[in-house]
């Protein structure tokens, strides 16, 4: 298959560190899924960009500086009862971070360590769900994507 859609993905998180940041580390995880997510979002490596201008070549100069593994932003039905929902509330209220499984559709998995920076009930109008938006900084312990 050469593409997928995101029908049958999952967000799962995980509040035990694993024994090391690689596949066989995390593959000893068993995370919970967080129930009633919508949209999982973006993530992986943004390099900043740093310029050079040599006065005596005019042109500009460019490598890739530091890097930013970025920020997950899900959105789910608000479930109080569900237990990747209460791991999230959970790891909300830790300085520590979490550990997340995203799933796509064909089984492939990445796996990130952030801390959730935010948790939020949004109660819309009378035709709305009630939902929750969360913010995942990822840090730069590496992504480890496990081939399905």
């Amino acid at each position: 298959m050469a593409w997928q859609t995101a029908a049958g993905a999952s967000l799962a998180i995980s509040l035990t560190a694993p024994a090391t940041f690689t596949e066989a580390g995390y593959s000893a995880l068993t995370p919970k899924i967080v129930g009633e997510v919508t949209n999982i979002g973006e993530f992986g490596k943004e390099f900043a960009l740093v310029t050079h201008q040599p006065l005596a070549e005019r042109g500009t100069g460019k490598r890739k500086g530091s890097y930013n593994n970025g920020t997950l932003s899900p959105t789910m039905a608000l479930d109080p009862s569900d237990a990747g929902q209460k791991d999230m509330e959970t790891a909300h209220e830790s300085d520590q971070p979490a550990y997340f499984q995203v799933t796509l559709q064909d089984g492939t998995a990445y796996w990130l360590a952030g801390l959730v920076m935010s948790y939020r009930p949004t109660v819309g109008g009378v035709d709305d769900v009630v939902t929750a938006a969360c913010t995942i900084e990822v840090d730069s312990t590496p992504i480890v994507k496990i081939a399905a």
